[in-house]
């Protein structure tokens, strides 16, 4: 009996010797395992397991589109995990992955922004990522930082057909900003809202408790800063609305937002105008004008330019808001200078004139129109446009101020003149946007809605904007897709 269980031990002592730890056999061994040993032992290949089995490889297909005019991109470098691939003449790029799951998907090309989406290979292994090209998107109210509210590569004309509309439950007076495929608006009850401009469906809504809003926001980034007549600017976050943080000024603000190096300029009715650091949460600096601002500012270069209910015209070093000059018009300032080829175009509304000035504050010229001139202007082509409260939309000389045409319009011209692709817009408070070839002044457009700035929008399609509502256009010749 003892022999036979000596025997029992022996024979399952050999077959540990031969098996050893099924785990341990298997675990690949690493060089910190080998650590000093001088030869590593040699590693053996075992049979896999079912379920240390090779993954099986999918291919995926990734199809990259400009989310503006919807043509395939060529040449888009697409990456997902550690592989990598250029997308063809048809957009597409291939491209194998071991599992069958949501994965992040980066997308590139030269002249676009670049994504980093997660694509759901789970469900499908054919997506599509959309690229937008930066020159083609309106993120801040006037276009761009100089506020020519003339954005040079939107090529979208007359005649239009309308794609959609979108009520925004108030009165808006401040047009819409756009990137990337979402328009953000706010109404005067200062609610914002997030609409797809390829449907116009709303993406999110954001409601403030309090607060009136007589501003466009801007997109920073990720982020969209919203100034309120609460006194808040308000930073909230594109992809859902959530407000991430807010700051208090304690005095009404209806300067649309301009961010540069990271600071949001703004006027308030107390006042003064401020340089808020986003990233520190806190006022870089402040001057003091004296009188109201509902101007916004314009930026050139290293200088700040922004008027005041005292008919003044203040520019400021952009860095310290220190005073490098200031320039007196005729009449009160209610609207936004325009900045371009050396001059500054101010308006007045009290002063019924449109002003201009050299950046270095010479005085140049004065255009007077016998009616409120609230209109922030546009400049385009050597041409400064600009509407009047005696129902008129003027096209006058950059250069001496002379006036080269004037269309009637319908009634009282209270926003911003806009020119998008050679033609410049105006909205009446009589409820019409009248579109005019801004080089002849023969009239291309009779929209029968409008009230304060007219348009907005980017690649593809423009936003009229009417009292509450807004409708999304294209050129007819384009192909809705």
């Amino acid at each position: 009996m003892i022999r036979l269980i000596a025997a029992g031990l022996a024979l399952v002592g050999l077959v540990s010797a031969c098996g050893g730890n099924s785990e341990e056999a298997a675990r690949p061994a690493t060089t910190t395992e080998f650590a000093g040993a001088a030869d590593p032992p040699e590693r053996r290949e075992l049979p896999p397991s079912p379920r240390s089995s090779v993954q099986r490889i999918t291919r995926v297909v990734v199809t990259v589109v400009d989310g503006d005019t919807h043509r395939r991109v060529l040449g888009a470098r697409v990456v997902i995990g550690a592989r990598g691939d250029y997308a063809n003449k048809r957009g597409r790029a291939y491209l194998p992955i071991k599992r069958r799951t949501a994965l992040r998907v980066r997308v590139s090309k030269p002249g676009y922004s670049a994504r980093i989406v997660r694509m759901p290979f789970k469900q499908r292994r054919r997506v599509t990522v959309r690229l937008f090209r930066p020159d083609l998107q309106w993120t801040m109210y006037g276009a761009n930082e100089r506020r020519t509210q003339a954005p040079p590569d939107i090529k979208v004309r007359p005649p239009f057909k309308v794609v959609w509309s979108r009520g925004i439950g108030s009165l808006v007076e401040f047009p819409a900003v756009v990137a990337d495929g979402v328009a953000y608006i706010a109404n005067y009850k200062g609610h914002v809202y997030a609409l797809n401009m390829r449907n116009g469906a709303v993406l999110w809504r954001h409601r403030p408790s309090r607060g009136k809003m007589a501003s466009s926001p801007a997109v920073v980034g990720d982020d969209l800063i919203v100034h309120g007549m609460d006194g808040i600017v308000r930073v909230l976050a594109r992809s859902n609305g959530r407000l991430r943080w807010h700051f208090r000024v304690g005095s009404p603000i209806e300067s649309s937002p301009i961010v540069a190096s990271g600071l949001d300029y703004f006027g308030a009715w107390n006042g003064r105008v401020y340089a808020l650091d986003l990233k520190r949460r806190k006022i870089r600096w402040s001057y003091r004008t004296g009188y109201k601002i509902t101007s916004s500012a314009a930026i050139a270069g290293r200088t700040l330019y922004i008027g005041d209910y005292g008919g003044r015209i203040h520019a400021l070093a952009t860095r310290t808001g220190k005073r490098r000059w200031v320039g007196s018009v005729n009449g009160r300032v209610y609207g936004t200078p325009a900045v371009a080829a050396g001059r500054v175009f101010v308006p007045s509304s009290t002063g019924n004139s449109l002003t201009a000035f050299t950046t270095s504050g010479r005085y140049l010229w004065r255009v007077g129109t016998g009616g409120y001139v609230y209109s922030s202007p546009a400049v385009w082509a050597g041409r400064v446009f600009f509407g009047s409260y005696n129902g008129r939309l003027y096209s006058v000389a950059a250069k001496n101020g002379r006036v080269l045409w004037s269309v009637p319009v319908g009634g009282p011209v209270s926003g911003a003149a806009v020119v998008v692709a050679g033609v410049a817009y105006a909205g009446s408070t009589w409820g019409r946007i009248t579109g005019v070839d801004a080089k002849s002044g023969r009239v291309v457009l009779r929209f029968p809605h409008g009230e304060y700035v007219p348009v907005s929008g980017s690649g593809r399609r423009l936003l009229l904007h009417g009292y509450s509502r807004v409708w999304a256009v294209e050129s007819r010749r384009d192909v809705v897709q």
